[in-house]
């Protein structure tokens, strides 16, 4: 499994010294998803609209694979400390190749995510789970 971008880990650095308590959103790229193998969705688009829709929200950062290539496109949702302690859990989403999808968790983070909010019913179409090895790279679990 690819290491998470620099640019991210530099990101997540500077949320956790800034105090910030808000979910991440981690968004695959550079393997299968983000790449031909779904053409007919602007990969770049989705990501800079998750990026513009939750601004001060979350942290959306891009990771280079998440290793759940034949989910293409991943996208996992991790709670923020406060829906962590509520009990929730990070929630990965797989298949997320529709405009509408990417619009369903903005709405669902700026809710307050995972422990805080439920998820827009929909999401239960997207939902995966990834193997054990692969989740506890990303959950810490």
């Amino acid at each position: 499994m690819s290491r998470l971008s620099r640019s991210a880990a530099r990101s997540d650095a500077r949320a956790a010294s800034a105090g910030a308590a808000r979910c991440t959103v981690t968004v695959c790229r550079d393997c299968c998803c983000g790449t031909a193998k779904v053409p007919r969705l602007d990969h770049q688009a989705q990501l800079d609209g998750l990026r513009s829709s939750l601004a001060g929200v979350a942290l959306v950062r891009r990771v280079d694979c998440l290793d759940a290539c034949e989910h293409a496109n991943v996208i996992v949702v991790q709670p923020s400390p406060e829906g962590r302690r509520a009990g929730g859990r990070p929630v990965w989403l797989g298949l997320v190749n529709d405009p509408d999808a990417a619009a369903d968790i903005s709405a669902w983070v700026e809710a307050g995510g995972p422990g805080l909010a439920a998820p827009p019913d929909i999401l239960d179409l997207y939902v995966i789970n990834p193997s054990r090895r692969v989740r506890a790279a990303l959950d810490g679990d």
